[in-house]
């Protein structure tokens, strides 16, 4: 009979509203891959091998297409849900079209987990480096959008050091000190550039990206960098951000805000990613607080067709609280037509759906008795 474990409530989450990263479910030695009914000398000598080849300088790692199915790779968190996700993005703009504004609105509605064009919105600490104003700008220009509804989890600056000259250690120590950080916007990248020879080639801007994207992922965050277009024209917008293609190369996704006429109150707001939809946002400013509305978008965000297995086994999570056994119990307790390794390939590449549609985190561990199958509901709310 299959392992069950009830609990009275939902398993308290470890961040701030619940979005708790999906980890992978298995953490392997070399020993661990070693059958445990091996002889010992089999093993060592496995063991042994296996370094050999590590130590090679002319070793390639490679894994196979079933080996990649067998593990569970980590889900990046929604910042707001079809919009904007853990990773490092650019947005990119003329002068004066109203980034500022924009970027401003979005840390407010994520420091307030208010949702955004009703977008949900996951609340966390979030870190606006405006390093183009004063206070006294962000004060009145705050105060016009958001009036007395104020919030501590929204921090301000407008100094930070330079990449290279102790940026990074600042932003880590941000961190540190607010864990349940999930936005920080640098207004603007070229004001935290060190200063090179080959400021403006491809090598450098990707460079200075990827160590960037690097901070963002180790963090399990979104880096949000404000970047100016340049004046020429193009058939794709997107080759309208200044400097090479190297940026929006190393980036996970941009966001690109242009005006048809500079006087207009009204802008698209294009967005495209490695891991989403490519969108097109319709955008009209609010004069009186200077806040930007969304009037239609241009194509619907597409949506998964439901997939039943994923919807059995939400079903028996969220009956029990929480579900342990083998994968051939897991095929027996749902009544399927399915190979036991079959569902649990399934499960392991649709782990984030199961996080991110249904609260349940799904981990495949191995043990000396054989691989297990844990299911657990947790609270959305937390």
């Amino acid at each position: 009979m299959p392992k069950k474990t009830k609990s009275a409530a939902p398993i308290p989450s470890v961040g701030a509203d619940g979005e708790q990263p999906i980890q992978k479910a298995t953490n392997q030695s070399i020993a661990d891959n070693l059958s445990k009914n091996n002889p010992l000398e089999q093993n060592l000598e496995e063991m042994f091998r296996q370094m050999r080849q590590m130590n090679d300088p002319a070793y390639l790692h490679t894994i196979s297409m079933r080996e990649l199915y067998e593990n569970v790779y980590q889900s990046k968190p929604a910042v707001i849900d079809g919009l904007l996700y853990a990773g490092t993005y650019l947005l990119a703009g003329a002068p004066k079209v109203g980034k500022s504004f924009f970027v401003a609105q979005l840390a407010y509605h994520v420091s307030t987990g208010l949702p955004l064009w009703n977008y949900v919105v996951h609340k966390g600490t979030v870190l606006y480096l405006a390093l183009e104003d004063d206070y006294q700008r962000l004060q009145k220009r705050l105060y016009r959008m958001f009036d007395t509804a104020d919030t501590e989890n929204l921090r301000l600056a407008i100094f930070a050091k330079q990449l290279g000259a102790g940026l990074d250690e600042q932003l880590q120590k941000f961190v540190r000190e607010h864990p349940d950080t999930k936005l920080i916007i640098i207004d603007t990248l070229q004001k935290v550039r060190e200063a090179s020879g080959d400021k403006y080639s491809y090598a450098n801007d990707y460079e200075v990206i990827t160590r960037l994207k690097q901070f963002a992922d180790h963090n399990n965050i979104c880096l949000l960098l404000v970047h100016h277009t340049r004046k020429q024209q193009a058939d794709d917008k997107f080759d309208m951000i200044s400097g090479t293609n190297g940026l929006l190369g190393a980036a996970d996704g941009a966001f690109l805000l242009y005006k048809e006429k500079r006087t207009d109150n009204t802008a698209i707001l294009d967005i495209s990613g490695r891991d989403q939809q490519d969108q097109r946002f319709y955008l009209t400013k609010d004069m009186d607080r200077l806040v930007w509305q969304l009037e239609r978008t241009e194509t619907e965000l597409w949506k998964p067709p439901p997939d039943p297995v994923l919807e059995k086994v939400a079903a028996l999570v969220t009956r029990d609280m929480s579900w342990s056994g083998t994968a051939t119990e897991l095929v027996t307790e749902l009544g399927l037509d399915l190979k036991p390794n079959t569902l649990t390939m399934r499960l392991n590449v649709n782990a984030g759906r199961l996080f991110n549609e249904y609260n349940i985190k799904y981990e495949n561990s191995r043990s000396h008795s054989g691989r297990k199958i844990t299911l657990t509901l947790v609270s959305s709310q937390a």
